[in-house]
């Protein structure tokens, strides 16, 4: 389970509250999960699929392909408007 969040005391409760009735431990800051490595830098956090990818590549054959132009525009910026800055919240 992923608990995350800005409120640092009611992160502490939920998980003393899980840990009364379920048997857990904390593993510290989220690295990776079900193929995501999560990278936590100054300007925000960022997500990746490669390690997924190349194993995914070297179990069906394709390591030695040419690669091709990707279909959507790379770095692309989830945000409302297009020069919006990213805030950092703490």
């Amino acid at each position: 389970m992923i608990v995350t969040g800005n409120d640092e005391e009611g992160i502490s409760e939920l998980q003393r509250y899980l840990a009364s009735e379920f048997e857990m431990k904390d593993l510290g800051g989220l690295k990776y999960f079900l193929g995501i490595e999560v990278y936590r830098l100054r300007l925000g956090i960022f997500l990746s699929q490669k390690n997924y990818v190349l194993d995914l590549l070297a179990e069906t054959g394709m390591l030695d392909c040419k690669p091709v132009d990707t279909p959507i525009i790379q770095n692309h910026c989830l945000a409302k408007y297009p020069d919006q800055v990213p805030i950092n919240r703490e």
